[in-house]
């Protein structure tokens, strides 16, 4: 059977609400996060990726973070459940939770840590797209993240081996990594905000995007109307965030626009010193 993709446009890579010192999930403040992207006019998000801390997370709280995103979405964002796990068991099993759960779609990226040569790819990217089928499966390719990128054979393969494999997020750096996977006929997100321009001008579908969970209405005006201005000027507002750590700046970001989002993160990730909590403050102001 063959799985037609629904993703496109502009996804957040959504941060994921916390408390307790980044103990545990902040159930109540998954909604008005969602309103936020939703009156922003995304049209997704991406829950539980890197921006989201996804992999520092239990099982058990990503199927139930998972299922947060969709109820609060209530069908008017596509929620793409990232499942990517360091075992084959825990990622099969998210995907075919993350199907039960309603989400729109699946993406995986490859386990971080042991180098995996391309058949262990494949079967690891097979085992978690047929977990999940017929929901559209994406593979998300972060060979900085992972360690090692994904090989093309193995994508051309993955077509044959799961049917419902229909595209990826590509989030690597400079365009020369990046240009390979455009080849291969899959729809394609571009992760950094750098190349949303030279990505769809090359034939990407949209973009998935880490600065969008903080600025949404920026990165999506940018994917509806690329430009290279644009995409430099998102370049260069990624920039200016990633002076702090990263996911705790996102969250004081939101609040900042009044979303009741705390800026506790899981560790080994940490807030912001006092300072740069000052200089995060100073530099949103100046915006």
């Amino acid at each position: 059977m063959s799985t037609t993709s629904v993703l496109h446009g502009t996804l957040a890579a959504a941060v994921t609400p916390l408390l307790a010192g980044g103990g545990q999930l902040d159930e109540e403040a998954f909604g008005p996060l969602v309103e936020r992207y939703v009156s922003a006019g995304l049209d997704g998000v991406l829950a539980f990726g890197t921006n989201g801390e996804g992999v520092l997370f239990s099982v058990e709280e990503r199927k139930r973070g998972v299922r947060l995103f969709v109820e609060a979405a209530r069908g008017r964002l596509d929620v793409a459940a990232h499942c990517g796990a360091q075992t084959t068991a825990d990622t099969v099993f998210l995907t075919a939770d993350a199907a039960e759960a309603g989400a729109t779609a699946v993406a995986v990226i490859g386990p971080p840590y042991f180098l995996l040569d391309e058949p262990a790819q494949l079967a690891h990217f097979a085992a978690a797209a047929n977990a999940c089928a017929p929901l559209p499966f994406y593979v998300y390719e972060f060979a900085r993240t992972s360690g090692y990128a994904i090989g093309l054979d193995v994508l051309r393969n993955l077509r044959e081996a799961a049917s419902n494999f229909v595209g990826m997020k590509v989030s690597d750096a400079p365009w020369e990594a990046f240009e390979p996977y455009l080849s291969l006929g899959f729809d394609v997100f571009v992760g950094p905000e750098s190349l949303i321009y030279q990505g769809i001008n090359g034939g990407a579908v949209g973009a998935v995007s880490a600065l969008a969970a903080a600025f949404p209405e920026q990165v999506a005006a940018v994917v509806r109307e690329p430009s290279a201005a644009g995409a430099d000027s998102l370049a260069a507002l990624r920039a200016a965030v990633e002076r702090f750590p990263r996911q705790a700046a996102m969250k004081r970001i939101l609040a900042a626009h009044g979303v009741p989002v705390r800026p506790d993160v899981r560790a080994p990730l940490r807030d912001l010193s006092e300072a740069e909590s000052h200089e995060l403050s100073v530099w949103l102001a100046a915006l």
